[in-house]
């Protein structure tokens, strides 16, 4: 499985999320590049230390976000994403950019030399607060494959946080998990209904009796309640993992420590 061939592990992997400061172009944007590149790499650098599995890249300050994103924003992203993969040679790294700027994170990964991207409406239409958010797989995977990028494992949203899915009401989690495993998705993610929210366990459960890929958490784990998603593959844990809580803040390294220590106790 090319997952844990990437990982080293079935289960329980943890990737910890780099939110990356508001680039240039955007209304909070504050910071020059390289203050941003020295941001991120700082956190790589906490997140390496405490020993998480994985990393994954964000542009999440970007807000308000937006759909056809500047060639800036891929060229930022490229730029702090070969930072920290100079950084952290080994560790399996992904990217995503928003807001479902997939065909451009596939770019800054292999431009990166990254692992995975984290793609959004993969399969079915649904309304983000962004607008209305069409299924991409069939434009993303040719795309893939005409920049010879299709070492890069793409793990795809579904029934994806912040958005309503009121347009496919009919369908259930495990339906759509299965029409993304039909499309050829690496790995399917299931969140709760915002950020730092928590995914319902029975919805891991549901997705994963029904698809043969790997299964990712990519919203509201915490220390106190990691116990039900152990048979999740992989937990991106971002929020929990910063001061307060908060998404918005910087790593607490204490807490990413603290985190990772329960994690070896109850992977024995």
């Amino acid at each position: 499985m090319k997952f844990v061939n990437l990982f080293g592990r079935l289960k329980s992997n943890i990737i910890g999320m780099i939110h990356v400061g508001a680039l240039p172009g955007s209304p909070l944007n504050r910071a020059p590049l390289l203050a941003i590149v020295e941001a991120a790499c700082r956190e790589a650098e906490e997140y390496m230390q405490a020993g998480v599995d994985g990393l994954i890249v964000e542009n999440m300050h970007d807000v308000p976000y937006v759909f056809d994103i500047g060639p800036e924003v891929c060229a930022c992203m490229t730029a702090v994403c070969s930072a920290v993969r100079q950084l952290c040679p080994s560790l399996p790294i992904g990217v995503q950019i928003l807001s479902a700027a997939n065909r451009p994170a596939l770019a800054t990964a292999l431009a990166s030399g990254l692992d995975f991207i984290r793609a959004e409406g993969f399969v079915f239409s649904h309304v983000a607060d962004e607008g209305l958010l069409n299924a991409c797989a069939g434009e993303l995977l040719r795309y893939r494959r005409n920049i010879g990028a299709e070492h890069i494992q793409i793990f795809t949203d579904i029934k994806k946080k912040h958005s309503a899915h009121a347009l496919t009401a009919d369908v259930s989690i495990a339906e759509t998990a299965q029409a993304a495993e039909f499309f050829l998705s690496d790995g399917l993610i299931v969140t709760g209904l915002a950020t730092g929210v928590q995914a319902n366990p029975k919805e891991l459960k549901e997705v994963a009796k029904s698809v043969k890929l790997p299964v990712l958490i990519g919203s509201g784990v915490t220390y106190d309640n990691v116990e039900h998603y152990l048979d999740a593959n992989a937990l991106i844990i971002g929020s929990h993992f910063k001061k307060d809580g908060r998404w918005e803040n910087n790593v607490d390294p204490d807490r990413v420590k603290r985190f990772m220590e329960k994690m070896r106790q109850l992977r024995k």
